[in-house]
């Protein structure tokens, strides 16, 4: 099946290609978009073919930051309607959140973790199965999100670090302007790291008033055939690093109370603690795959304070100890 992205990340595209003396139609129709695409920002168009664009673009130019450029251009608002229910969360925190969670409802390729531990926080900005971005996609995507997190927390916020898993340009000054001074690059993961701290700050942009009525818009947007568990789900995978993932958050982070997410798992033949076990168990055997990660990263992105909890947990569900399981 085709990955599909909206036509808003296009944002911004026919004036950057005009600045550098490009015929933004011919380019586009060379990967098989016409120009209506882009007259509706709703319009959905193929993931790799946009990739296809920027590659060729940046190679056209001679400028191997032109999707770092693009970026440049983006806000919150390019994210559609997530962003109208984004913009009303009461702190920065639930406002990514809801962001990130929702980011399929505008990018079908991507997806992102929001990851707290130790006082930092990183978001790891992933490719869905079978997407394969070149690095002018990649470093729209990150840059993107360090627009976003600007329009929360004031121009004047920089990342702690921003990491490419590609290497150096020639000439890293643009990357430096438009992200930030510390820069890495041939790194593990593409994202950001910054002060959790960051996240506690309450969101300018919110209206109180208005939240309720965003939420129950965001709900009419959810896939129909995605049911509460399948939600609930996503969110435990979001909030496990932050050793925060209790049923009341998640709760919180669906728009309702404890009480009414217990009545819609009942009714399903779930419980928050049966849904929290499968979701960790499943991740548990797939991060024991990589063994790139220590037993202990494993145990903290699963929400476990110390490796021995985690060692326990693991033993009474599955018979084993986590690192006889990893050799087999």
């Amino acid at each position: 099946m085709t990955t599909m992205v909206r036509s808003a990340v296009l944002s911004g595209y026919v004036d950057l290609a005009l600045s550098f003396g490009l015929d933004p139609m011919l380019l586009l129709r060379s990967v098989g978009i016409g120009p209506a695409g882009l007259t509706a920002s709703d319009t959905w168009l193929s993931a790799a073919a946009i990739d296809q664009l920027l590659e060729r673009s940046a190679i056209e130019t001679g400028c191997d930051d032109f999707g770092l450029r693009l970026a440049q251009r983006r806000s919150l608002s390019n994210l559609g309607p997530v962003a109208l229910v984004a913009r009303e969360e009461p702190d920065i925190r639930s406002a990514l959140r809801i962001a990130l969670r929702y980011i399929t409802l505008h990018n079908e390729a991507l997806r992102i973790r929001l990851i707290e531990t130790n006082g930092l926080t990183t978001i790891h900005i992933q490719q869905a199965p079978g997407v394969s971005f070149g690095r002018q996609s990649v470093e729209l995507a990150v840059g993107a999100t360090c627009r976003i997190l600007r329009e929360f927390l004031g121009n004047a916020w920089h990342p702690v670090s921003v990491c490419f898993t590609h290497a150096a340009p020639a000439e890293p000054g643009t990357h430096n302007q438009i992200l930030c001074p510390a820069i890495e690059f041939d790194q593990d993961f593409d994202g950001i790291v910054f002060y959790s701290r960051d996240l506690d700050a309450p969101n300018p942009l919110a209206d109180p008033l208005l939240r309720p009525y965003a939420r129950e818009y965001l709900r009419t947007l959810t896939p129909a055939d995605e049911s509460t568990a399948d939600q609930v789900r996503a969110v435990i995978e979001s909030l496990l690093p932050t050793q925060r993932c209790s049923a009341a958050t998640v709760a919180r982070q669906l728009g309702m109370d404890r009480r009414t997410l217990h009545r819609h798992l009942t009714r399903s033949g779930e419980t928050f603690t049966t849904l929290l076990d499968a979701t960790r168990l499943d991740l548990a055997h797939r991060y024991l795959t990589q063994h790139d990660r220590t037993l202990t990263d494993i145990a903290t992105e699963l929400g476990f304070s110390e490796l021995s909890a985690f060692s326990r947990w693991f033993r009474h569900h599955t018979g084993t100890s986590p690192s006889r399981s990893r050799d087999r």
